[in-house]
């Protein structure tokens, strides 16, 4: 039965929730991993299974990681609840551990400029400087950029329209850098990497199909390795700094929550974080007593 609670879980959040796929398959994930440490029907569960899954766990895994599980296995026996397949959860009592926050990694302006001055010469030149334009001047997350087609982006009024999580819509204002970049691409390179016929999918990668979240990573992290920048990426660098030199350059933080698409402004508030502890760092580095 427990494939069957998955499976339709799985469904929910597609078609109910709308959630992306992306947070689609770490639930699923989640739930999988709960399933092979406690061999039992879920609607069986109690709290004292509930406690092995969380300790087994604990043994291989982040706080962050556990918090999340949980997290996921509530969601999960809302749904049963709400279904009827069972009126009993396990977890009513269970607290999440506490996890330490840390603060995204940003890149410099200076780190920034070095990663966009890309030497180009190849297609795939012209595409990389494209997506990583494109990010910085946006803020887009991964999962959006590589679903972008070519009708999301409009070069007459520079802007790019985003559906993000939940399928809500954005608009999103380019600069002058990233338009230009996308002109280029779209106009001069993008064909070139059709590998089956036409499509509209934006990026495409060398084997002429949707740059996946992977080949992101993979790209901008070979291409900061060549620029000698020793920051620590993610595939939301870019994101991240997008929104703390904006913060920086002194946007609104109601701005910047719209732009990111945030529905909740406590998201957005980490980046004022991110620049007080920057000029906690200056203080310390240049203040004659800051040492």
């Amino acid at each position: 039965m427990n494939e069957k609670y998955i499976n339709e879980f799985i469904d929910y959040l597609r078609y109910e929730k709308k959630y992306s796929e992306n947070t689609i398959n770490s639930y699923k994930r989640d739930l999988i991993k709960s399933k092979t440490i406690i061999k039992k029907d879920f609607t069986k569960l109690d709290k004292k299974d509930i406690q092995t899954i969380i300790q087994s766990l604990s043994k291989e895994e982040s706080p962050n990681s556990v918090s999340r599980c949980i997290s996921t296995l509530k969601s999960f026996y809302k749904f049963l609840e709400l279904y009827k397949y069972t009126n009993h959860n396990p977890l009513t009592t269970i607290t999440s551990p506490k996890t330490a926050k840390s603060l995204p990694k940003v890149l410099s302006e200076e780190e920034v400029n070095k990663l966009l001055d890309i030497n180009l010469k190849t297609d795939f030149d012209y595409r990389n400087k494209a997506m990583l334009e494109l990010m910085y001047s946006s803020g887009l997350r991964v999962s959006e950029l590589i679903n972008l087609t070519v009708n999301d982006i409009d070069l007459k009024n520079y802007v790019v329209r985003i559906f993000g999580k939940g399928s809500k819509e954005r608009i999103i204002p380019l600069n002058d850098y990233a338009a230009e970049a996308l002109k280029k691409y779209i106009l001069y390179h993008r064909t070139i990497l059709f590998k089956h016929g036409e499509n509209n999918i934006l990026f495409l990668n060398n084997h002429g199909n949707k740059m996946t979240r992977q080949g992101f990573f993979k790209i901008i992290k070979n291409i900061a390795k060549e620029k000698g920048i020793k920051t620590e990426l993610s595939p939301h660098t870019l994101r991240h700094s997008f929104a703390t030199h904006l913060l920086k350059h002194g946007a609104d933080l109601r701005s910047i929550q719209e732009l990111l698409g945030h529905s909740d402004i406590s998201t957005t508030q980490i980046y004022t974080h991110i620049t007080n502890e920057k000029l906690k760092e200056n203080y310390r580095e240049f203040h004659p007593h800051g040492k």
